[in-house]
């Protein structure tokens, strides 16, 4: 029997995993994957947004947010696992994903191992790429740094790179919001993660395997995984789309949501069998 609402609680492999699961009981089924340090709060307009005509799911990854870390060691095939577990529980057909940074790297993964289980695609602020060796470098001094200095100034750090400039002018309660999740994510599951993301194996020489849908967006100005690599995946699956989110860095959703919610719909609209009306113009102009 399907349980609906906030914060429901769900063991897999020993471990708590937390979700959200709202909307139609027959309606597709979209789940969202959130990045890293984050949680499945960043997702919760785009949730608000579709609820009325989709089943929407978010889920905290293990380590983050209210699920638990386990005993298990951090890699993004753990992470494939626990999504893979949470779609066999919930009884899901024909699932559509959509992943944002670390969530987009679950995603691709999951895709690539199990086509047959996922009807689309939404790539957001991801790349197929793994680490390069100075991406590695960069993840063992952030993990020295927590150490070092702690949770707070990691979060300070960190929100600097995600955000575009402008945002921390235009979405004071968004950037307030994303340190909390990451002030809020202890120590020890920052390390594990950031070792995990460091150790990923690339997946760009999948691409071509891809038969599904594919919408993959980006914010023109995300430092982190910047335009030129959302084009490279683009040029790799052939059936995608892609869309520059304007005034918005790593956090596209978070900070332009009418824009993104906008491509979101459209997306869906084209490629879901349950019709619903667009959404109203966006006031932004829609690149």
């Amino acid at each position: 029997m399907r349980s609906t609402g906030k914060n429901i609680r769900l063991t897999i492999d020993n471990s708590i995993i937390n979700y959200d699961d709202e909307g139609a009981e027959n309606a597709p089924a979209i789940i969202f994957i959130h990045g890293f340090p984050l949680n499945k709060s960043m997702w919760d307009m785009q949730m608000e947004a579709l609820k009325d005509t989709y089943r929407v799911i978010a889920y905290d990854i293990r380590g983050h947010g209210n699920s638990d870390a386990g005993d298990a060691k951090f890699s993004i095939d753990l992470f494939v696992n626990d999504l893979l577990c949470l779609i066999d529980v919930l009884e899901l057909d024909n699932t559509i994903l959509c992943g944002l940074s670390m969530g987009g790297y679950i995603a691709l993964r999951a895709v690539e191992n199990y086509p047959e289980l996922f009807d689309a695609l939404i790539l957001s602020d991801t790349q197929c790429m793994a680490d390069t060796p100075e991406g590695k470098v960069k993840r063992l001094s952030a993990i020295e740094s927590i150490k070092k200095n702690g949770v707070e100034k990691y979060a300070d750090e960190s929100i600097r790179n995600l955000f575009a400039t402008e945002s921390f002018t235009t979405r004071i309660k968004e950037v307030a919001a994303v340190k909390n999740m990451i002030v809020k994510t202890s120590q020890e599951s920052l390390i594990n993660t950031l070792h995990a993301l460091a150790n990923r194996e690339g997946t760009c020489d999948k691409l071509q395997d891809i038969k599904m849908p594919v919408l993959i967006t980006v914010g023109s100005e995300d430092k982190i995984t910047p335009a030129s690599a959302a084009q490279m995946m683009k040029e790799g699956i052939a059936n995608s789309f892609l869309k520059v989110v304007a005034h918005a860095g790593h956090l596209a959703n978070l900070e332009n949501p009418s824009v993104f919610n906008h491509h979101l719909r459209k997306f869906l609209f084209r490629f879901s069998k349950k019709q619903f009306p667009l959404p109203l113009k966006p006031t932004i102009t829609v690149n």
